[in-house]
């Protein structure tokens, strides 16, 4: 048996690029909150103390949306304070947004796709992963437990930024975690050593969590553990690094070994053809492994410009193999009236555009079931849409 090994990475919530994002995303759900057809296509960048929020949206209300008020609660959330800067406070909030109301009908016309794009989704038949690649569900979950050491542990003098790199291995039927890179913002008066030390606590922790979701995953310690492994890591942030919106794609879906596809999620209401066909790719996926069809599937869909439904342009199995497009696809309701009516206001899009949008069993794209049908359709295949985040 060939040796396999995979990588991936995360990031924290105080990354420069994912504050960016979920900017980008508070500003859709208090649209989705005002109008919920509303449009938005919102681009973020911070450098420094900076921050710029460009684009469009549009719908009623959105000309009262406080932006700026937006832009300081994510940075706060996120744990930049006095401490940690820029602080909230201290920000210079630029904001050249087109806020304006619909023009007359043009409500009716969300359900349109305004712009073309090539949309992936991916499953494997890993319940405990969520369906997730192994090697990007343990990047996430090691990253959420590592980032939440600056609340947990305050004496590690620890700060919002970071991000992490993991190296899985796999032989016949073994996995095991080869490598771990983590690089954490930490004051100058933070003691390294019981940094390292609390990393590795929290790895071993993890490692219990590791076995029971991942098949034949070995309870053994990687090889190496680099925690700062370019030394200081004090300044960090928008003053470390300028950041912006759409930049990690490939955190914000399955990793390095599943194409991404096109256009970015944070920014965009659940009209817009390149969110909704993320979420739709990602069903498909799920509903073919879910059914035993596959051990692992990957979906490719898109919508051209003018498009009311997603076109499904192939579906693949572990091997390659070509599964019936038309059958699978007829399952689901693809059209962009379905997404915006159903997932707009449905969630916590700051806490999404942080931690992922297939992480968790809990996003409501994430449970299958008989409404998803078209109207009309009695189903293509004999599936029954029951599937949860629990894999039932």
């Amino acid at each position: 048996m060939t040796m396999e090994w995979r990588t991936a990475e995360y990031v924290f919530p105080g990354h420069p690029d994912k504050l960016c994002d979920a900017i980008a995303d508070a500003v859709v759900q208090e649209v989705g909150r005002r109008e919920p057809r509303g449009l938005c296509g919102v681009e973020v960048a911070v450098h420094r103390d900076h921050v710029y929020v460009t684009g469009q949206v549009a719908g009623a209300g959105v000309g009262e949306i406080d932006v700026d008020g937006l832009v300081r609660d994510v940075y706060r959330t996120a744990g930049y304070d006095e401490t940690w800067r820029p602080a909230a406070e201290d920000l210079v909030v630029e904001v050249n947004l087109c806020c304006r109301d619909f023009e007359d009908g043009e409500d009716f016309f969300r359900g349109v796709a305004d712009d073309q794009t090539i949309s992936t989704g991916y499953a494997v038949d890993l319940p405990g992963t969520n369906f997730l690649p192994p090697e990007h569900w343990l990047a996430w979950e090691l990253s959420r437990r590592v980032s939440a050491l600056a609340v947990d542990c305050p004496e590690l003098s620890l700060g919002p930024d970071g991000k992490l790199i993991v190296l899985t291995g796999r032989e016949d039927d073994e996995a095991w975690l080869e490598r771990l890179s983590v690089s954490v913002q930490q004051d100058d008066a933070g003691d390294h050593i019981v940094l390292q030390r609390s990393v590795h606590e929290v790895l071993e922790k993890a490692l219990d969590d590791f076995v029971a979701a991942i098949p034949g995953f070995r309870r053994t310690l990687p090889s190496e553990v680099c925690v700062n492994g370019a030394g200081n890591f004090a300044t960090g942030g928008p003053e470390g690094d300028n950041g912006l919106s759409g930049k990690k794609l490939v955190v914000d879906a399955y990793g390095p070994r599943v194409p991404i596809g096109g256009g970015a999620w944070s920014g965009k209401d659940f009209y817009k053809a390149d969110r909704a066909g993320g979420i739709f790719s990602r069903r498909i996926a799920r509903a073919v492994v879910l059914a035993g069809a596959a051990s692992e599937c990957t979906v490719t869909l898109g919508f051209f410009p003018g498009d009311e439904r997603a076109r499904v342009f192939s579906i693949r199995d572990q091997d390659g193999r070509v599964l019936d497009a038309e059958r699978w696809g007829g399952l689901f309701d693809l059209s962009l009236e379905r997404s915006g009516d159903r997932y707009t206001g449905a969630c916590d899009l700051v806490d999404i555009a942080r931690f992922g949008h297939f992480t968790s069993a809990d996003r409501p794209w994430e449970v299958l079931g008989f409404d998803d049908r078209p109207t009309g359709s009695t189903g293509a295949c004999g599936l029954a849409l029951v599937g949860s985040g629990s894999g039932a």
